[in-house]
């Protein structure tokens, strides 16, 4: 399962709400060129994973990269640019 913190939940909402005004409309997780993650507008579609904060779907997974992400904590760093989202990968064994 992913874990989205607080603090990367406020950032995505942030970042939808400076994007759209369409209530319908979230954060897709998706895969980018070279493989890296990406996030895109677009609306829930069946089998989503939907995570919501304050009322607005922020992020949304679809089921054929549930397991790319499954066990991933996406979280907030901070730089010299400002904040910006990081992937956590579980330690492997």
């Amino acid at each position: 399962m992913l874990t989205v913190t607080n603090g990367a939940k406020q950032l995505l909402l942030e970042a939808l709400l400076a994007n759209t005004d369409d209530p319908e409309v979230g954060l897709r997780l998706a895969l980018g060129p070279g493989g890296q993650l990406a996030l895109v507008l677009d609306k829930e579609a069946e089998g989503d994973q939907v995570v919501e904060h304050e009322g607005s779907k922020v992020l949304l997974v679809g089921a054929e990269l549930a397991f790319v992400v499954d066990g991933v904590t996406i979280d907030v760093r901070d730089t010299e640019d400002g904040p910006r989202l990081i992937v956590l990968r579980p330690e492997t064994e």
